[in-house]
């Protein structure tokens, strides 16, 4: 027996084990749940924890929703104030300014073209909270899905597609039509 679960041995508790699988499995005891605090230890706990990651998988599409619908919000109050008129792009070509511009004049040659309405500090705050929940949810059930636990998967996969499903009830269709391939991304 080891120190740690000789400790807990003399406190009459057990140390929790926790097994770590990297091949698709069933497994129900000892799993544990991205903390060793979320420790599975019977069927009923497992199904409990499913109940729980599928919340969670409702929730990001909640998220995801509430961006779109708060990015919507924001761009009607910019037009109603009147400072929702895009700036013209920029054509591709450098100007003269960019070609003297070096790596050694100190200038800043790599800049972010800006072709959309600036939008205020608090509500940029509030929109990269938004964002940051976001990706933290996505990556927290991503470690979910790689227990390679198939009830774990499957409440991942069932939570999202209940959460799609209820909070994505619309389309747009000509910003769908008129958008170029996402491309490749993980959310």
């Amino acid at each position: 027996m080891d120190h740690h679960t000789m400790d807990h041995a003399a406190h009459g508790t057990t140390a929790v084990k926790c097994s770590m699988n990297m091949l698709w499995n069933t497994q129900i005891a000892d799993t544990c749940i991205v903390f060793r605090s979320w420790h599975v230890s019977s069927t009923a706990s497992l199904v409990g924890s499913c109940i729980a990651i599928m919340a969670l998988g409702v929730f990001y599409e909640y998220l995801r929703a509430f961006q779109k619908s708060f990015d919507n919000r924001i761009a009607l109050a910019l037009v109603a104030s009147g400072k929702g008129k895009t700036r013209a792009p920029r054509s591709g070509r450098s100007s003269p300014d960019d070609e003297d511009a070096g790596l050694l004049s100190g200038r800043q040659i790599f800049r972010i073209p800006s072709t959309g309405t600036p939008v205020p500090f608090f509500l940029r705050v509030v929109r990269a909270a938004l964002y940051g929940a976001t990706v933290f949810l996505s990556f927290f059930l991503m470690l979910v899905f790689m227990t390679y636990n198939a009830y774990l998967i499957s409440a991942t996969v069932f939570g999202a597609a209940l959460g799609h499903f209820i909070f994505g009830g619309t389309i747009n269709i000509d910003a769908l039509l008129s958008q170029e391939s996402k491309g490749m991304a993980c959310h």
